[in-house]
């Protein structure tokens, strides 16, 4: 499966999002988990364009983005020229010493990472570099994502998402940019998940599954009754 963000034309399109619409409930509650970290040193795991690691600047952490893709690193620097971004080779954090973070955010790369080894392995490389008392938080989206409409992307050209199981790819559009090519994720339910992290040496220390409220200034579809993601804070 070929990663669909390393790509010019989508880096600059992701370079854009912000933090509206369905993407409002990815990042709401994150700031209380992080209250949980004993320090301000923060690992943005799969930073894309850099947009999660200024969240945790803006909440006060001292953080270093990485990832794969080297067009989006590229959009990372361009818009945040003082930032830390680096680009890193597969699943190698080979730069940070043990206990090196004391929070890892990982906002959606699990989505586009395929196999239970390689997903264990990445989260035992994340746990290495964590500190003792350090928190991992990783948002993912939810099985249900890819089966309603939404303020932010659309499922409706894809209904064998619907029939999808554990490591099967599912297809979503994103329509906050013109880009409407779909991007490729794997599907991978809860309970898989947890298997995951069980092998990886790591708790869960809380799951939420966000909803709109209702009162937000943004045009809900499924929101305020489906939860599009759900987040997991982690400990060693």
């Amino acid at each position: 499966m070929q990663n669909c963000y390393e790509d010019t034309t989508r880096a600059e399109a992701y370079a854009q999002l912000g933090f509206a619409n369905t993407y409002h409930l990815a990042f709401r509650d994150v700031p209380e988990l992080l209250r949980r970290a004993p320090g301000r040193r923060a690992l943005d795991f799969g930073c894309g364009t850099g947009r999660s690691t200024r969240f945790l600047k803006q909440q006060g952490f001292v953080a270093v983005g990485v990832d794969i893709a080297p067009q989006m690193i590229a959009q990372a620097r361009e818009r945040d020229s003082g930032g830390d971004y680096r680009l890193i080779e597969g699943e190698l954090l080979e730069d940070f010493a043990d206990e090196s973070f004391d929070a890892v955010l990982c906002a959606f790369p699990f989505d586009n990472i395929a196999g239970f080894d390689l997903k264990a392995r990445l989260f035992r490389s994340l746990k290495r570099v964590l500190a003792g008392h350090g928190l991992i938080i990783n948002i993912v989206s939810s099985p249900e994502i890819y089966t309603h409409e939404w303020a932010s992307f659309s499922t409706a050209d894809f209904p064998e998402n619907r029939n999808a199981r554990c490591g099967d790819v599912v297809r979503i559009i994103t329509t906050e940019f013109g880009d409407r090519r779909p991007c490729e994720d794997i599907l991978w339910p809860d309970e898989d998940y947890r298997a995951v992290y069980g092998a990886a040496g790591l708790a869960v220390a809380a799951m939420l599954k966000p909803l709109a409220r209702g009162n937000e200034p943004y045009k809900w579809a499924s929101e305020t009754t489906v939860a599009p993601w759900v987040i997991y804070a982690l400990t060693r």
